[in-house]
């Protein structure tokens, strides 16, 4: 699979709840940033593994139904693409409405995930979460 496709299976696997399958999409060496994590929240995991572990209490927050848009910019970085998302759902606790946008800058190599910068607003984050994340 091209970058472009890597990252379009990735957001089916998300969508059908296939957080193991996910989270086989990440290398072992993978590093996964959000550089604007609240203070209370990573900003840097390492590691396919860390990665996993992280994402495996997703479904317990958030409960994703759709990713109504999703628009992927190749780059002249092999491997690299620019993705604008936004994904919609329902915050598990709460069962208000969940919808937050992204941009995330991401590295594959061999359908992995090498490094993946998410670019969230952590100001549009459900009141309930806070602290979830």
């Amino acid at each position: 699979m091209d970058p472009e496709q890597t990252l379009r299976h990735a957001m089916d696997l998300l969508l059908k709840h296939d957080f193991d399958g996910f989270a086989r999409m990440w290398a072992e060496d993978a590093v996964m940033e959000f550089p604007f994590a609240p203070a209370d929240a990573p900003g840097r995991l390492e590691g396919g593994a860390v990665v996993a572990a992280y994402m495996r209490d997703y479904p317990n927050h958030i409960d994703l139904q759709a990713i109504p848009y999703l628009e992927i910019h190749r780059t002249e970085t092999p491997g690299r693409v620019v993705a604008e998302m936004r994904a919609t759902g329902r915050v598990v606790g709460t069962g208000e409405p969940y919808e937050m946008s992204y941009i995330a800058v991401i590295d594959i190599e061999d359908g992995r995930f090498v490094r993946y910068r998410d670019y969230w607003n952590p100001l549009k984050m459900p009141d309930s979460m806070r602290g979830a994340a």
